[in-house]
């Protein structure tokens, strides 16, 4: 088992004993650094970002068999390798990585972390630890979201017209940027103090959610015709909204749905204009290594809305449940 000298035996961390209470339940704590698996490697955390998962499990989602209290939240971490398991071979002390952990086991809000090596990958040259740590769940998320409506990154698909609700959150920033690299034609809508920026991340067309239009989901296609398809990020908006928008056999995929979308989904399996409700991701290291490649290439970017030490790892939190961030929201360690 390989290992960096100078790893202390205690750590700061973050967690929580039970169930709901939002940002006062969060403590600050010293406990012992964690040991590594055979497989898993000890990362030194540079960045934790907060995903809306994390507080949504606070809240009893996955109650009453997870988490297993005390729990340190947060699952999306980038840092440094200093110990390694005797069956780790790709990875090495010393590397510069991003992981995804297990969101149901977290961990991340801790100067150390125990990572499998299935689940970390080393991060280009140039790419921060804050715009790394940014990527697993949103990133991954619109990675799927895109991939289940068939775009080709590799210049070979036709393009479609495509919506994006909620542009300006973790995951629609995103999703506008890999929609454009898949040729796509994009309209966007976001709060109207987010409209240059989600422009400036290659919206054809942005809509201020609060007007009739963005209320009604208004098509822009250059030929006015309706949506292909709708990546629906917002958890307020209906099918009985995306609807009418889309055209005769569109299809919307729904990233965080609420329980009438959930009963659409059902009824409109078979039918030509449809839902999809897709599951927070599924997919791996290769998609997590392809994301990372785009932001070494510029081609992607990190939306940060504010950085956060980990003393201050409650006001990350609270910013999160508030729902308005833009971009990612990230705690330094």
């Amino acid at each position: 088992m390989a290992a960096a000298g100078g790893t202390p035996a205690t750590m700061r961390a973050v967690q929580y004993s039970g169930y709901g209470a939002g940002a006062g339940a969060l403590k600050h704590v010293k406990i012992p650094v964690p040991s590594v698996k055979k497989h898993e490697v000890l990362i030194k955390v540079e960045a934790a970002s907060i995903n809306p998962v994390d507080w949504i499990i606070q809240k009893g989602m996955l109650r009453p068999f997870l988490p297993k209290f005390p729990f340190i939240p947060a699952s999306d971490v980038a840092g440094e390798i200093v110990q390694v398991g005797s069956g780790v071979h790709e990875l090495k002390v010393g590397d510069k990585v991003l992981c995804r952990l297990n969101f149901w086991k977290g961990g991340g809000l801790a100067e150390y972390v125990a990572a499998p090596e299935s689940l970390t990958a080393v991060r280009p040259a140039g790419v921060s630890a804050a715009d790394a740590a940014g990527l697993p769940i949103a990133g991954l998320t619109a990675l799927r979201a895109l991939l289940s409506i068939g775009t080709k990154f590799d210049g070979t698909g036709t393009g479609a017209n495509v919506l994006v609700t909620a542009a300006s959150g973790g995951v629609g920033t995103y999703a506008v940027q890999l929609a454009k690299l898949g040729g796509h034609h994009v309209t966007a809508t976001c709060g109207a103090r987010n409209m240059d920026l989600v422009r400036s991340l290659g919206a054809d067309v942005v809509i201020d959610y609060k007007t009739p239009e963005g209320a009604a989901l208004s098509t822009s296609s250059p030929t006015g015709e309706k949506y292909d398809y709708i990546i629906n990020t917002a958890v307020t908006v209906d099918w009985s909204a995306m609807k009418p928008a889309l055209r005769s056999h569109g299809r919307a995929v729904d990233i965080t749905p609420n329980p009438r979308n959930y009963v659409a989904a059902a009824l409109t399996m078979f039918a030509r204009k449809k839902i999809a409700m897709m599951a927070l991701v599924s997919l791996g290291k290769a998609e997590l290594r392809f994301l990372m490649e785009l932001v070494g290439e510029g081609r992607l970017a990190t939306v940060v809305d504010s950085r956060h030490p980990l003393e201050k790892a409650a006001e990350a939190w609270e910013k999160s449940m508030g729902g308005h961030a833009t971009g990612k929201i990230i705690v330094e360690m």
